[in-house]
């Protein structure tokens, strides 16, 4: 090994976990964070637990809520409404695009 290129190891770094679980572990760093630990990680407690860092979660739901409030009109619906609206233009009688033109051309 060359001498002056490697860090110093810390036999005594201080891990502290997101959940407040502390312990001593060899490393090159004096204190290290973490977000999972053998006291609160799934594998080893047996409950489900979620990390959300990012707020993707919190996100999702945003997202969910936005949708669940808006309007949501099927096809039919939407071409039902253009029908009656177009059907009450003329009086109930079915236009096409070649009245409305030949109708212009009148006019």
């Amino acid at each position: 090994m060359k001498k002056g290129i490697h860090p110093q190891y810390n036999t005594k770094a201080i891990i502290t976990c997101a959940c407040g679980n502390k312990f001593v572990s060899g490393s090159t760093r004096d204190t290290i964070h973490v977000e999972l630990c053998s006291a609160c990680h799934p594998f080893y407690t047996g409950k489900q637990k979620l990390v959300d860092t990012e707020n993707l979660v919190r996100k999702f739901e945003n997202k969910k809520k936005a949708a669940a409030s808006t309007k949501v009109v099927n096809k039919k619906a939407k071409r039902e409404k253009r029908r009656a609206k177009v059907s009450s233009i003329k009086g109930g009688k079915k236009v096409t695009l070649k009245d409305m033109l030949k109708e212009l051309q009148n006019k």
